[in-house]
């Protein structure tokens, strides 16, 4: 019993620590795994007790490290005078936007990271998006919602596109109503490659775009 007890307490003082923000790729992500995880999780895990809050928490944990291994990816992009926002607010609602990036000429890119299992393929049937036997079609709704919103907030056309680890893609690349799927490790060179085939007309949106979409805190 008293064992019991020093496990809740050093679970619960290590619950507060790891609730502080921490900004960047992932951010939010992650603080939702942390939320997920209360000292009551925390130790059923640490009992070997599989939980709802549990396995949602691992999912979320999984995204924010999909998030944070694209932003290392698009590291090299910063360096060439694109504007690279990582998980930003939209103006209204809850939802964010996991990588917001405009390139030198000022196309603008939504970019979504999932990451997903490997043992199940993805692939675009009858016009529906399954992973493996799962239709994961609505899936894209959010990016939609996302990419609409931006376009509206800085009067723009946006791209919006997936980068998927993990799930292996079958032809190696999707595109379903109008969405772009792309391997993680094929996400730089395809961004690239639209920039060079793009122009925005006007002025840069780089820098409203950061100003109007601010660091995302999950209220």
């Amino acid at each position: 019993m008293t064992l019991l007890v020093f496990v809740a307490v050093g679970v619960a003082v290590w619950y507060f620590r790891d609730g502080r923000h921490r900004p960047g790729a992932g951010a939010s992500a992650a603080a939702q795994a942390r939320r997920l995880r209360t000292p009551l999780v925390r130790l059923a895990d640490l009992l070997g007790i599989e939980t709802v809050r549990g396995r949602e928490a691992k999912q979320w944990y999984a995204g924010a490290l999909g998030e944070k291994r694209t932003a290392a990816r698009l590291k090299p992009l910063a360096r060439q005078g694109w504007t690279v926002l990582h998980d930003r607010a939209l103006p209204t609602g809850r939802a964010n936007v996991d990588h917001l990036l405009v390139s030198p000429h000022g196309v603008v890119i939504v970019l979504d990271s999932k990451r997903w299992s490997a043992r199940a393929p993805l692939q675009v049937v009858s016009g529906r998006l399954m992973h493996g036997r799962r239709d994961v079609t609505t899936w894209l709704d959010g990016l939609r919602y996302e990419a609409r919103t931006v376009a509206r907030v800085l009067g723009c056309p946006v791209i919006p596109i997936v980068s998927m680890e993990g799930a292996p893609l079958v032809g190696g690349e999707l595109v379903l109503d109008g969405i772009r799927i792309v391997p993680a490790d094929r996400t730089v060179p395809v961004l690239r490659s639209i920039a060079r085939r793009r122009r925005a007309v006007g002025e840069h949106p780089g820098p409203r775009a950061a100003a109007l979409f601010p660091e995302y805190r999950r209220k």
